[in-house]
């Protein structure tokens, strides 16, 4: 007889080990994973539905909060002493790279969220000891308990520490909410290796969309240049595409590195094979911290972070302009950290331009740049600009509390969900400002205009679902509301067939003017006549949108939302590496939808006849109905491929082809989750709740940007 003594009596769901069993990832690597769509549910929420955080934040006692934050710059442990008696620097970065994980491409990443808590952010090479800095956080944390969440806290802890060494801050908005696990949405790269770079083609301009960090594990660039290449031009080019990634231009970048080196300084004090495994990596006795080292204390000036070592200013808890002083004054010369990291050295300081120890005022010890420093004055165009704020101190002060404000709040969204006493009053370009929209004009005139003013009801809703469906719940960008579908670059995106929707503009833009309703209003109710006149069940409309000025309206930072692919009108502007239907998912993701709320829009848009490429579309009489189901899971046909991304269905008995389809179409008959939802809406018993639910999922798109 088998001893079973040893084996682990229960399912196998949480086990720690290896031994978990073999899943369906396993046996079918290419099933479509809809857990993208399941993600933060309310499961793994520990506050409950009923909690508003939004409501929690405005009892907290802000105040005392930073007093005690302020408190805590000095509160030096024994643990994890403070270099130079002071966490500024360490709270700085920690606040960076919470926010700067931010990309444009998708909108994904940045600070609001908490994620750095949670893998893979926790154990990157480039948050190293940030673990510590969490740690320090965790006594306010607990204090102030619900009233500041902790995606809030690792942002403002960034602000008041700049404050607390002399700098200047342009204002903080609270809002964040926190998440429970990791956010499983977001790609970080192909690479299994950290710091791998197998993201980019022939240059180092084509990195891999929507990257934005040049290596596996990094925020940003390499410090010590391309792949480690002391090279400064080569490093200005990867700092360039990679800031411009992450909706910066070379003003902001140049004042953010400025001002971001002003204070502290990296840790590169040994052998970095002495520092053991990240947090998510360690053993369980270390409860949760990473990167224990065993060079020297460990601690201090025996720190290994990064393997840069070193400040860069003579006063590294100050805010000055010595980062540009010592930059411009000093040749550099290339030399080695201890632990066999590229930095460069002023070559003859002079002891006055030297800094303290981390632990000891009294030895001196030379500060150093990267090579993404020295490409701040080797760059032509980061240097014109560099000179400019050395000769310009309170200059360089501006741009840096602005870039640095932009830098925490770039993935906020609109300034009115920015909550405390310290959001300033002035509205940025970058947060797509929309005007107060009316709500004080007669509804039900505007409803009877529409529905006498010619267009047909596919071009109402295709119209309102191009408007509305640029929202991106990962930045909270895009969407209905201002109306910026009439302007540049979107009222001439191919998926939003710009001839058809000139046309209808030039209709509804007059009923707008009429009745002193915004565009933005009218586009929306237009969309929900369109689908009264399909179903004869009245679409419920919230009013209040505002229509955006040409000059509140950044073109070019809109149009990362112009979409490659959606699904929802199987639209496909090329083809790509990744299924059709993936690209479904994410879209449905951004769009904040449920896979049930995704699957009857599919079937509704089909059976109303939206389809761009034709396929898909299975009866002419452009009922929302939920007749596309039934057809869908006819077995008297037979379906074959005729191209990548095409096929055709065959009658079983004549061989006549009946109708031809998408992967789209087709993966909710064959992928075995989406094909479960779909059955329920084929049923006889659930003709109604198709259209009911096919309404609550439309106005859930067309309302996703109304954030008050």
């Amino acid at each position: 007889m088998k001893d079973n003594a040893g084996l682990c009596p229960v399912m196998h769901g949480g086990n720690t080990t290896s031994n978990t069993g073999t899943t369906n990832q396993d046996w079918w690597p290419n099933q479509l994973n809809l857990n993208i769509l399941r993600q933060h549910d309310v499961k793994s929420n520990p506050m409950g539905s009923n909690f508003s955080y939004k409501d929690s934040f405005k009892q907290l006692d802000y105040d005392a909060l930073k007093k005690d934050l302020h408190a805590l710059m000095t509160d030096s442990q024994d643990w994890w002493p403070a270099d130079y008696g002071h966490y500024g620097p360490f709270f700085i970065r920690m606040t960076w790279h919470a926010a700067g994980t931010y990309r444009t491409g998708d909108g994904r990443g940045g600070g609001g969220t908490g994620a750095q808590r949670f893998a893979p952010l926790n154990s990157w090479p480039d948050n190293g000891n940030l673990d510590k800095a969490r740690r320090l956080l965790w006594p306010i944390k607990q204090k102030y308990g619900n009233k500041i969440s902790w995606a809030d806290l690792l942002i403002l802890t960034g602000n008041v520490a700049i404050e607390s060494m002399g700098g200047e801050v342009f204002g903080f908005g609270g809002g964040r909410e926190d998440i429970w696990h990791p956010e499983e949405d977001i790609y970080w790269g192909v690479e299994t290796d950290w710091l791998a770079d197998n993201r980019y083609e022939d240059t180092r301009q084509s990195l891999e969309n929507p990257l934005a960090a040049v290596q596996m594990g990094l925020i940003y660039v390499n410090p010590e240049g391309p792949n480690g290449n002391p090279d400064p031009l080569l490093s200005a080019q990867d700092i360039r595409e990679t800031f411009g990634r992450m909706a910066m231009n070379d003003e902001e970048t140049v004042a953010l590195v400025a001002g971001g080196h002003t204070f502290g300084k990296a840790h590169g004090a040994g052998d970095p094979n002495l520092v053991g495994a990240e947090p998510e990596g360690g053993p369980i006795e270390q409860m949760g911290f990473g990167w224990i080292n065993s060079h020297g204390t460990g601690v201090g000036r025996d720190t290994t972070t990064s393997g840069i070592e070193g400040p860069w200013t003579a006063n590294p808890t100050q805010w000055d302009n010595g980062y540009f002083d010592l930059l411009f004054k000093y040749e550099w010369a290339l030399t080695k950290s201890p632990a066999g990291a590229n930095i460069w050295h002023p070559i003859n300081i002079v002891e006055s331009d030297m800094a303290p120890e981390v632990d000891d005022a009294d030895l001196k010890v030379t500060p150093m740049m990267t090579t993404a420093d020295m490409a701040m004055i080797k760059d032509p165009s980061y240097r014109a600009i560099s000179e400019r704020y050395h000769q310009n101190p309170q200059e360089l002060a501006d741009a840096f509390s602005r870039a640095w404000y932009k830098l925490l709040h770039r993935d906020m969204g609109p300034k009115i969900r920015y909550q405390g006493p310290e959001v300033p009053e002035e509205e940025m370009i970058w947060q797509d400002p929309i005007p107060l929209g009316s709500t004080d004009y007669d509804i039900s005139a505007v409803r009877e205009d529409l529905k006498s003013c010619g267009l047909s009801a596919l071009e109402l809703i295709e119209t309102a679902w191009a408007s509305a469906s640029t929202f991106r719940g990962t930045d909270m960008r895009g969407g209905a509301n201002g109306a910026r579908i009439r302007l540049a670059p979107q009222k001439n995106w191919d998926a939003n067939k710009p001839e058809q929707l000139t046309r209808v503009l030039n209709v509804l833009k007059p009923i707008a003017e009429n009745h002193n309703a915004s565009l933005a209003d009218v586009i929306v109710l237009a969309g929900g006549i369109g689908i009264e006149m399909a179903c004869g069940i009245e679409v419920a409309f919230s009013p209040g949108r505002g229509d955006a000025l040409e000059e509140q309206t950044d073109g070019e930072s809109f149009a990362v939302l112009e979409p490659m692919a959606d699904g929802f009108r199987n639209y496909q502007k090329t083809d790509f590496t990744v299924s059709p239907e993936e690209m479904l998912l994410d879209r449905a993701h951004m769009l904040g939808l449920t896979a049930s709320e995704m699957t009857v829009l599919i079937g509704g848009f089909r059976s109303l006849g939206i389809s761009s490429s034709g396929h898909g579309i299975w009866n002419t009489e452009g009922n929302l109905n939920n007749d596309w189901f039934n057809i869908l899971l006819d077995m008297n046909v037979e379906w074959s491929s005729t191209g990548p991304n095409s096929y055709e269905a065959k009658d079983r008995n004549s061989g006549k082809v009946l109708r031809t389809a998408t992967r789209v179409d087709l993966v909710f008959g064959s992928n075995s989750e989406l094909r479960a939802l779909a059955e329920v809406y084929a049923q006889e018993d659930n003709k109604d709740k198709f259209v009911t639910d096919f309404i609550s999922a439309w106005n859930k798109v067309m309302n996703a940007d109304m954030f008050e």
